[in-house]
């Protein structure tokens, strides 16, 4: 059965390329016009992914993305008309799993989508396994992180994020590499991306998050003594 992907677009003349390079690519896709439309779907016909457009006109894209986060974890890739920092930030900091600017790529698009599933959780194919630091503690298997004995909410990239890290520990990951190990992506992508999801580990983990930067290298995570 094929993955379904729900298009959230006003833009006929965006929407109708990036619908028919999906469906060249093997997806089922959905497409809504509206904010309102596109929470309709999201109950009707649940999305295996979501590509969300940031200036929608009624429930802009933020709000919408909210929404769906309060009850799911489905993969979403925002895109904004701009290419503004502050709305690339905010969109991820809502929970958006990364984004594009307009004009895009729909090649790159279809490519992004592909690498965003390959790394999506199944529950066909559960991975186990608990890593900790200091009052930090990651269950693979339950998909729950705790923080001194209590449940931290984390969006699904920021839990990706940290468990690689925590595996690879004492090792310094590039953005790069962290793009490929946690977004599945193989090709050149917005390192700022792997910044914002890392500023927002360290706002919900407070002095107990063990991300530390390399300056000029990346990130890691380092004993167990010393937290970023």
């Amino acid at each position: 059965m094929a993955e379904r992907i729900l298009i959230v677009e006003d833009e006929i003349n965006i929407a109708t390329p990036v619908k028919t390079y999906l469906e060249k690519a093997g997806f089922d896709v959905d497409h809504a016009l509206t904010g309102a439309d596109a929470l309709r779907l999201m109950e009707a016909t649940p999305p295996n992914l979501i590509v969300l457009d940031l200036n929608l006109p009624d429930i802009d894209g933020l709000e919408v993305c909210r929404r769906i986060r309060a009850s799911s974890q489905v993969p979403i890739i925002m895109v904004t008309a701009r290419d503004d920092d502050i709305d690339k930030i905010v969109g991820l900091e809502v929970g958006a799993d990364d984004y594009l600017t307009k004009p895009f790529n729909v090649r790159e698009l279809v490519a992004r989508v592909k690498a965003i599933l390959r790394r999506a959780p199944t529950t066909a194919q559960p991975i186990g396994g608990v890593l900790t630091h200091g009052g930090v503690s990651i269950d693979r298997g339950r998909h729950e992180v705790m923080l001194n004995g209590a449940v931290v909410q984390l969006a699904p990239k920021e839990f990706d994020l940290l468990w690689t890290l925590l595996e690879e520990r004492g090792n310094v990951l590039t953005r790069d590499q962290l793009l490929e190990r946690v977004w599945g992506y193989t090709f050149a992508g917005d390192t700022r991306t792997v910044d914002v999801h890392v500023r927002q580990l360290r706002r919900k983990l407070g002095d107990d998050c063990p991300v530390v930067t390399v300056w000029g290298v990346g990130y890691k995570v380092g004993d167990d003594a010393a937290p970023a």
